[in-house]
């Protein structure tokens, strides 16, 4: 069977991401490139296109990963993984990042298409001090800040653990606080060593 045929029995005709009939095109799970159907997904030209060019993304159209995280096929765990970490600055990929699972060498794929792209925005998150913060770090914030929409304070000397890059934005890091999940600017932040 060739590749559109085995792509259409898994999918049942449809995308494979939003689930839409229409103009059904293959797209290469990167870093693959080849005709392995565990390494495509089929994705409707809407999809496609977003995800190929960040400056058209509707926030509303991908609210259907709510759907594809639980796929049984790893390619679109890979591509709605890779998504969700694209639209972070949004609330609700954050919540859908924490409840997905992935086993190691499936999230490590998917990582590696995150990391590629962070390799070549350089894109470097100070604290306030100048230390070069990573995913993972504790930082420990530097003054009171309140949190928008969630009606408290962050107290001067709070210890946010393991925090999380924005990667298009060098002076925004996400943590949990008080059981919220908020973005911090890195200037009131300093690096627990």
């Amino acid at each position: 069977m060739s590749l559109i045929s085995d792509l259409n029995t898994r999918s049942s005709g449809k995308c494979e991401i939003c689930t839409s009939e229409s103009e059904l095109v293959i797209h290469s799970v990167p870093p693959f490139n080849d005709t392995l159907s565990e390494h495509n997904i089929l994705l409707c030209q809407k999809c496609k296109m977003q995800l190929d060019d960040p400056e058209s993304i509707e926030l509303n159209h991908w609210r259907c990963l709510n759907e594809s995280i639980w796929s049984e096929t790893d390619a679109v765990k890979v591509i709605s993984y890779r998504m969700l970490h694209r639209l972070k600055a949004e609330a609700w990929p954050n919540d859908l990042l924490e409840m997905m699972y992935l086993e190691e060498d499936i999230l490590i794929w998917a990582q590696k298409g995150i990391n590629d792209s962070e390799s070549n925005d350089k894109i470097v998150h100070l604290d306030s001090n100048g230390a070069v913060l990573e995913n993972g770090d504790t930082v420990v914030l530097i003054k009171d800040l309140n949190v928008k929409g969630a009606n408290f304070t962050a107290k001067r000397g709070t210890a946010v653990r393991n925090i999380s890059l924005v990667f298009d934005n060098a002076e925004q890091i996400e943590g949990k606080v008080n059981g919220q999940h908020i973005v911090i600017l890195t200037q009131f932040v300093k690096k627990n060593s």
